[in-house]
Formats: structure tokens, C-alpha cells, sequence
């Protein structure tokens, strides 16, 4: 009996130290429970498994290791947020902004990601197997070593379609017709584009 008091005071001792080093702040975490927004919120490592969040500004917010599976985060705002190792395992992302995310090593394995929008977002090394992608948006997203929906994995090497150039020229200068997918391209694809 003492050992199994023992076990789960550890446990609890465990939870509490993974929850500091991870960073999360409690303070943060309430005003978010409260008032359902928290832009630039530290919820690092946060159990937000099912909540409903739909609707809800999280722009710059970090959310490294949170657990946000089988969540509604329809029409969230997470632009610029930080979601580095976040699970979001079936979660419903219909509809949010994940512009500038940070998406590295994420999992968003079956995830509902219609008319959501990736623009610039870094999903390296993400996985996105079995997930819905319907009007999705990945405009100028970096895709290294990213699961795809079907199961194949990127390569290591940036797309003609990524922002990440290995030679920016000309960036943020819109032309319809030469434009590949990006508003970032090269002097050289301006020219086989003309022929």
C-alpha cells in the first residue's frame, strides 16, 4: 500500500515538474479558460483534449506539446502561434488560420483541415496521414519530411512552391502568370515561364 502512495505521488510530483519545464503558465491558462481568448498565452504542454474551441484567438501563442485532440477549433485564430509537437489527432481545424504557425513535428493525423489556411506555416516533419483536406490552403507552407494524407513523406529539400528559397529573388512582388504558387520565386523561373 505505501509503495502504491509512493507511485502516485511521484506521479503527481512528475505531472507538476513536466508542466514547469514545458512552461505552461496557469495564469494564462485560466484568463483562456475565462475568457476563451489568449493571444500570446504560454499554454505549453496543456491538456485541451475535446474542449471546444471554436472561434477562439490564440494569434502567437505557444502551444508546444499541448494536447489538443479530438478539439473544435473551428475558425480559430492561430496565426503565428507556436503548435511545435502539439497533438491534434482528429480535431476539427475547419476553417482556421494557421498562417505563420510553427507545425514542427506536429501530429494532425486525421484532422478535419477544410478551408483552412497554412500560408507560410512550417510543417516540418508534421503529419498530416488520413486527414481532410478540402479547399486547404498551404500557399508559401515548408513541407520537409511532412506525412502526407495518403501516407508518403516529403523530402528533405524545399519546393518550387515553398516561401523557403534557396535564392530569393523578387519576393512579395505579385505577377499573375509567372507566379507558381508563391509570391516568392526566382529570376530563372520568370524566364522559363516567358518561353
Amino acid at each position: 500500500m505505501k509503495l502504491q502512495i509512493a507511485g502516485f505521488v511521484a506521479l503527481i510530483v512528475c505531472t507538476g515538474l513536466t508542466e514547469k519545464a514545458l512552461g505552461l503558465n496557469q495564469q494564462d491558462l485560466e484568463q483562456f479558460r475565462k475568457s476563451g481568448a489568449c493571444p500570446r498565452c504560454d499554454l505549453s504542454g496543456a491538456d485541451l483534449n475535446q474542449a471546444n474551441l471554436a472561434g477562439v484567438n490564440l494569434r502567437g501563442a505557444i502551444l508546444k506539446g499541448a494536447n489538443l485532440s479530438q478539439a473544435n477549433l473551428a475558425n480559430a485564430d492561430l496565426t503565428d502561434a507556436n503548435l511545435e509537437g502539439a497533438v491534434l489527432k482528429s480535431a476539427n481545424l475547419t476553417g482556421a488560420s494557421f498562417t505563420g504557425a510553427n507545425l514542427t513535428s506536429a501530429s494532425l493525423e486525421s484532422a478535419d483541415l477544410s478551408f483552412t489556411g497554412f500560408l507560410g506555416a512550417n510543417l516540418t516533419a508534421a503529419n498530416l496521414l488520413g486527414s481532410k483536406l478540402y479547399f486547404t490552403n498551404f500557399r508559401g507552407a515548408n513541407f520537409r519530411l511532412t506525412t502526407l494524407p495518403v501516407g508518403n513523406v516529403t523530402s528533405d529539400k524545399p519546393y518550387w512552391w515553398s516561401s523557403e528559397r534557396v535564392i530569393p529573388k523578387q519576393c512579395n512582388k505579385f505577377k499573375a502568370g509567372t507566379t507558381q504558387g508563391t509570391t516568392c520565386y526566382t529570376q530563372s523561373e520568370e524566364v522559363e515561364s516567358k518561353k
